[in-house]
């Protein structure tokens, strides 16, 4: 399974993105997703997921309300939309794919991993 995260750029604060993750390979549409994040210095961290079906999500406390991840699995790709983004949201983002149905929060439960796209938040 190969995951292709996108969508990352420059932004001022309060502004929006959406991240988007595209599977291929031999994809699972039973797969959960997550999304996680590395600030520079810091360790990777949770941020949100999806299950399989779309219709269970968590988040992390430092995003809710403001991140929503979804996903499309017809087109085998999950989204990250971000909006009322904050400094401390900049970060290298990660998708992630686990072999489950179920999203988990930690990182260490996810097979497969992108190459993380770039989030930039200016003052």
């Amino acid at each position: 399974v190969q995951l292709q995260a996108s969508g990352g750029g420059l932004v001022q604060a309060g502004g929006s993105l959406r991240l988007s993750c595209a599977a291929s390979g031999r994809t699972s549409s039973d797969s959960a997703m997550g999304w996680f994040r590395q600030a520079p210095g810091k360790e990777r961290d949770f941020v949100a997921g999806i299950d399989w079906s779309g219709y269970s999500t968590g988040s992390a406390d430092s995003v809710k309300g403001r991140f929503t991840v979804s996903r499309d699995n017809a087109k085998n790709t999950i989204y990250l939309i971000m909006n009322n983004l904050k400094v401390e949201d900049t970060a290298v983002y990660y998708c992630a794919a686990r072999s489950r149905s179920n999203w988990s929060r930690y990182e260490y439960q996810y097979d497969y991993w992108g190459q993380g796209t770039q989030v930039t938040v200016s003052s």
